[in-house]
């Protein structure tokens, strides 16, 4: 709004002074005044732009640092495990707590911005439905939902998430599905593909022996040549519902909390003499 006025303002001079002090005429006049709109608002925008790009980078940066002191000791845990795999996860989680903490800090700094960028609020909604749901905050997940905005495949598949973890209707995250998958280029769809066919087999596959699950990845599968939707699709073709896996996806799977990795530790064995 504020990027907007200032443009308005600039304009309305840039006429004043091609007219009044230029003596241009009406038309060169008006020209220079959209000309000078233009520019103006350009300009600030693109600062302003480059000035969240940075800050976005610097929460993106508190968790690749994070991450990485976590797959430092994930790593240490090899050969020295912590105990038992339960004990493991809960020092996963607290670890990864706090850097998550520390990022939903640095969050706040796009407020700054809310008089230039209309659309900030969501913005900053959206990267903070993200960060709440990887330490399962979710109330506050539960209170960012209709702030956040879903055009990129991770958000919309962490909303269908919580639909089922909430017991949402088939049809209700079917509408959010469909609507989610309509906008994506090819193989983009992978992890709502992915997802979406979980769910139906969860839901529906004691009863349909996992045949609308099976149709979903066919459907999918026009848009895409995933390894992992093709190999899920030829296991309820020859319904082998029991092997049917998302695992191959890997920590993109994971992150949306329907299944827990399971962790491998290995123990050092000491050769007797």
């Amino acid at each position: 709004m504020l990027t907007l006025l200032i443009a308005i303002a600039a304009g309305c001079g840039g006429y004043c002074a091609a007219f009044y002090a230029g003596d241009w005429g009406v038309g060169w006049s008006v020209t220079a005044g959209v000309v000078a709109f233009g520019v103006t608002q350009g300009v600030i925008g693109f600062l302003v732009q480059k000035r969240i790009k940075a800050d976005m980078e610097r929460v993106q940066g508190i968790l690749l640092e994070g991450q990485k002191r976590l797959q430092t000791k994930m790593q240490r845990w090899q050969f020295r495990p912590p105990g038992s795999q339960k004990d493991a996860q809960r020092e996963i989680e607290n670890d990864s707590r706090i850097f998550v903490r520390e990022a939903l800090a640095a969050t706040e700094c796009l407020s700054k911005y809310r008089w230039m960028v209309p659309m900030i609020g969501r913005q900053k909604a959206t990267a903070q439905l993200q960060l709440n749901w990887m330490i399962k905050d979710f109330k506050a997940v539960d209170e960012l939902l209709p702030k956040a905005l879903f055009i990129d495949p991770t958000t919309s598949a962490i909303k269908i998430a919580r639909m089922y973890m909430k017991d949402a209707s088939v049809e209700e995250m079917e509408k959010v599905y469909r609507k989610s998958v309509r906008r994506l280029k090819y193989n983009q769809n992978v992890l709502l593909a992915a997802e979406w066919s979980w769910i139906l087999l969860k839901r529906n596959g004691a009863r349909d022996e996992g045949d609308s699950a099976f149709r979903a990845l066919t459907e999918a599968l026009k848009s895409s040549d995933n390894e992992v939707l093709k190999r899920n699709h030829e296991l309820l073709m020859n319904k082998r519902l029991a092997h049917f896996s998302n695992s191959g996806l890997g920590d993109q799977w994971f992150a949306l909390l329907l299944e827990e990795p399971r962790m491998r530790m290995q123990r050092q064995h000491v050769q007797r003499m």
